[in-house]
């Protein structure tokens, strides 16, 4: 399939992933469905963005929720503070992001394996522990209060509706994005980089900087995600960029798959959804969720999207044989 057909063939997917989304609030009148939906474009993004690194770039970073907080806080601040509206507060956390990316990627990328994930980490905990003790700009541990503006216009993002298609249309986008990237020469070269970093450098491949690129990418998109939970609670929490939001991204790769590109937003809607299930019926929360990871991770041995792929071309070839 040459690059100009699989392009055609992922516009064609997402704009009819995107009409099915924008219809469901028409058959489901009902907050608990679009409330779910508006995380998930949250969380999907935040495990998509963690897969570029992981799946497509093999490294494994501790630390990505610094980026999903650092996109809530960047977005409220300068709506709730600097009284930007919602495009430039959104472009100006992206920014943030692609920064605070350049200048942590320029220093992790150039370490390997365990070394790379737990400065990701370390960084994490600085910046984490940066958002609870400057209080006077971040509200420390009681987060942002007072709510951020969420009207631009005749755009009223307060309205349940208004947001649940706002996000939905935003992560569709971000989705096919992040998509068209990997599958692009970029997205090849990374995966290269990945494979075998001393041939794709002894091709004349600059192996640092292509691992920065993927970092920064990551770092913006999950910002976006970041952007979209801001507009969902009305405000941002230390714990966006808590060390466990990062483990809930490596969980929610796990458990939908990282060699496939839907993976990450399967596991992400998975994780939500045993998460509120575990939480009104237990309260061994961390127990009866280990041993749900521990099923895919022993059991599955790979995330549910992998398992199904696999059955798909097992049959296939079965099928061709016959």
């Amino acid at each position: 399939m040459n690059t100009h057909s699989s392009f055609n063939k992922d516009l064609l997917i997402a704009l009819a992933g995107l009409a099915i989304l924008v219809a469901i609030p028409f058959f489901s009148p009902g907050r608990v469905a679009l409330d779910f939906v508006i995380r998930l474009a949250a969380f999907g993004l935040f495990a998509t963005s963690l897969n570029i690194l992981v799946g497509y770039g093999g490294m494994v970073s501790f630390g990505h929720a610094m980026f999903f907080g650092g996109g809530a806080y960047a977005f409220g601040l300068l709506m709730q503070k600097g009284g930007a509206s919602i495009p430039v507060a959104i472009l100006g956390a992206i920014l943030f992001c692609a920064l605070l990316g350049f200048v942590i990627g320029a220093i992790c990328v150039r370490l390997k394996e365990i070394y790379f994930s737990f400065l990701t980490l370390a960084f994490q905990m600085l910046i984490h522990s940066i958002i609870i003790t400057w209080t006077s700009l971040t509200g420390g541990d009681q987060g942002l209060m007072g709510g951020i503006p969420r009207v631009w216009g005749s755009l009223n993002l307060a309205d349940v509706h208004t947001l649940y298609w706002f996000s939905c249309v935003l992560g569709v986008v971000c989705l096919f994005l992040m998509r068209t990237i990997l599958q692009s020469p970029f997205g090849y070269t990374l995966r290269m980089v990945r494979d075998n970093a001393d041939r794709a450098q002894f091709l004349g491949i600059n192996v640092w900087r292509v691992r920065l690129y993927a970092f920064i990418l990551a770092s913006c998109f999950a910002g976006i995600g970041g952007v979209i939970m801001a507009l969902f609670v009305s405000g941002a929490y230390p714990e966006f960029s808590y060390w466990t939001m990062s483990g809930e991204a490596v969980f929610m790769i796990m458990m939908g798959g990282l060699h496939t590109f839907i993976g990450p937003v399967v596991g992400a809607g998975l994780l939500m959804v045993f998460n509120d299930i575990i939480t009104r019926t237990t309260e061994y929360h961390g127990l009866a969720l280990g041993i749900i990871v521990l099923f895919f991770a022993l059991g599955l041995k790979r995330g549910m999207t992998d398992f199904v792929v696999q059955i798909y071309q097992s049959l296939s070839r079965k099928g061709a044989r016959s």
